[in-house]
């Protein structure tokens, strides 16, 4: 019997969604992870052109990891379109404001760029605090992958 190549159709992939916990991650290797389950890359029924991803709620994006000297040394670049008009800022003085948009940038620059990435990115939530406004959707705990090296540096 030859096989069969399967090809997922927009609504037969039942989404689930997926509640990931920040909390001493570091931040690219949990972007990478995050972005993985928003694509559908972690389902054998996987199809680059169907949304075939989980949901995800990210929490304590407060307590996430940065290593080395990232928190002083990278920056992030906002710019108004008016002269005079560019808002430079550490990833500390980014972490202390507003760590739910550092984690969420970091997810989506992981993204493909195009309508599905657009329609993908809608599927992920992040909490600065442990507590999230999705208990009604029953989520279930994703175990992120160990990591090796000690991130606490």
């Amino acid at each position: 019997m030859p096989r069969q190549t399967f090809v997922a159709k927009p609504g037969e992939v039942k989404t689930v969604w997926r509640h990931i916990d920040a909390e001493g991650k570091t931040l690219g290797r949990l972007a990478t992870e995050v972005a993985t389950v928003l694509m559908g890359k972690h389902r054998p029924e996987y199809t680059p052109h169907v949304i075939t991803g989980d949901s995800v709620i990210v929490t304590n994006a407060s307590k996430i990891v940065l290593t080395g000297n990232k928190l002083d040394q990278k920056t992030r670049r906002r710019w108004s379109g008016y002269p005079g008009g560019l808002k430079v800022r550490t990833y500390r003085q980014e972490l202390d404001s507003r760590p739910e948009r550092l984690v969420f940038e970091a997810i989506t620059r992981m993204i493909p760029r195009g309508r599905l990435g657009r329609q993908v990115m809608t599927r992920l939530r992040v909490f600065a605090g442990a507590t999230h406004t999705h208990q009604a959707q029953n989520p279930i705990p994703f175990d992120t992958k160990p990591e090796s090296h000690s991130a606490t540096k």
